[in-house]
């Protein structure tokens, strides 16, 4: 980043290179649809690339670059005229009431209309994919930054402008909810509860 802070073209491609899969991967969750994604990572580059001078090595690099994604992402949310949740990190109870319809609609999708275990890996995923995007938007930005970015909850906090607590608080209502969610249509028969280490494998301590 500081050889692109002094307008080196190939280190900002060498940027792209290594972050521009893992934003859209982040923006497919984050972002207002789907089909937004890589325009809304395209706009995190350009973002980076327009403040390269005001850049200051401090932080990690990637924890700088996530905090600008939170920023398109809501923007985007903002534009679309959905208004992102405010208050997951204490908000008690189960999630809303559509979350759990949307993943029966899935489930009735899978057994009328597709063989039932040739496509049983892709329709987890799909699942998996639908409960997240149900959550509260930073519900799900915690969740993506710690579970598939690997950040230490002090680097999740930087990047959020939140404090350790709220995030660990965030990321327990969000594997709370998650198991709640995906429990009816994913749970082997018979199981009362999912594995505990389905979404609380990547605990960190601070």
């Amino acid at each position: 980043m500081m050889r692109v802070r002094d307008d080196d073209a190939a280190a900002f491609e060498e940027l792209m290179r290594r972050y521009q899969t893992r934003l859209v991967r982040l923006m497919e969750h984050l972002g207002p649809r789907r089909d937004l994604a890589e325009d809304l990572a395209q706009e995190t580059l350009m973002r980076v690339f327009r403040a390269r001078k005001s850049y200051e090595p401090g932080a990690k690099f990637s924890t700088w670059l996530f905090t600008i994604a939170g920023n398109v992402a809501r923007n985007a949310l903002r534009t679309q005229g959905r208004r992102p949740e405010l208050s997951e990190v204490d908000s008690p109870g189960s999630p809303s009431g559509k979350q759990p319809a949307v993943l029966a609609g899935l489930a009735l999708e899978r057994s009328s209309l597709m063989p039932a275990r040739q496509v049983e890996g892709a329709e987890r995923a799909e699942m998996v994919r639908r409960a997240i995007q149900s959550l509260g938007q930073r519900q799900r930005m915690a969740l993506m930054l710690s579970r598939f970015e690997g950040m230490s909850y002090i680097e999740i906090a930087e990047s959020m402008g939140l404090t350790t607590k709220a995030v660990k608080s965030l990321l327990s209502r969000a594997r709370v909810n998650l198991k709640e969610l995906l429990h009816p249509y994913l749970a082997p028969e018979g199981a009362t509860s999912p594995r505990d280490d389905d979404w609380d494998g990547d605990d960190q301590e601070v």
